[in-house]
């Protein structure tokens, strides 16, 4: 997928954060960008950022509910006939520990972080093995180091890069690219954070969008599958 011009493709929670920072770094390489998430205000909002023209399209759907996705990729396919590339990047954080974690929190986490990118592979799959395209999770490197008040976040994140990796294996055959990043510290609105300069030492969302792009120009005979990125330097406190 070296020549990128004209390609499409899919990031779900787009709105902000990681996910706009990527659907900024595939429009300027000259693809078009469909993003979604569950306000369309708030996505709409974006695509007007973003330019809001031919090549970006603005649509609601919930990552939690396989008929929004399936939707959300039949509008693509109306639009622009064809779908290369889905990033599977909509996620919530909510940290607790496990004697204080409630039910509904457990299922917030589990429905939006791992279910989320099974409903999105699962509604892209067709249009993907017609374009031999790219499918990329957004895990965590917690999706590897488990903490105190991540059992909830941790448990979805493992699975995320359990399943993405097991996708993989049972994908290319198909000629279908699977990956997952798993990224550290990234100045975004994640967990209720207002980036600002107190986060100039994070990974910035521009960053991963760079990241993104380096694995779509890799030679087709070659697949980082797992990729994990953190800050360079911490944070000195």
């Amino acid at each position: 997928m070296v020549n990128l011009q004209g390609k499409v493709a899919y990031i779900t929670g787009g709105s902000k954060g990681i996910g706009y920072g990527v659907a900024q770094s595939l429009l300027k390489a000259g693809m078009r960008v469909a993003i979604s998430g569950r306000s369309l205000k708030s996505v709409e909002a974006a695509a007007r950022k973003l330019g809001n023209n031919k090549n970006v399209l603005a649509i609601e759907s919930d990552v939690t509910k396989h008929k929004d996705e399936e939707n959300a990729i039949k509008t693509i396919l109306d639009t622009w006939g064809t779908l290369d590339v889905v990033l599977a990047n909509a996620g919530v954080g909510i940290f607790a520990p496990i004697d204080e974690m409630s039910d509904e929190q457990w299922h917030m986490l589990i429905d939006t972080n791992l279910n989320g990118v099974f409903h999105t592979l699962k509604a892209s799959l067709d249009a993907l093995k017609k374009s031999k395209g790219y499918y990329i999770t957004l895990a965590s490197l917690a999706g590897t180091n488990f903490f105190a008040t991540g059992a909830g976040y941790n448990a979805s994140k493992y699975g995320v890069v359990g399943f993405t990796q097991a996708a993989m294996l049972d994908l290319r055959k198909y000629d279908i690219k699977v990956s997952t990043i798993m990224p550290g510290s990234v100045a975004t609105h994640f967990n209720n954070n207002e980036p600002s300069e107190k986060d100039a030492w994070k990974i910035q969302p521009e960053d991963i969008g760079e990241l993104v792009l380096d694995l779509l120009k890799m030679h087709p005979r070659t697949l980082p599958s797992k990729i994990e990125v953190r800050p360079s330097r911490p944070d000195k406190k």
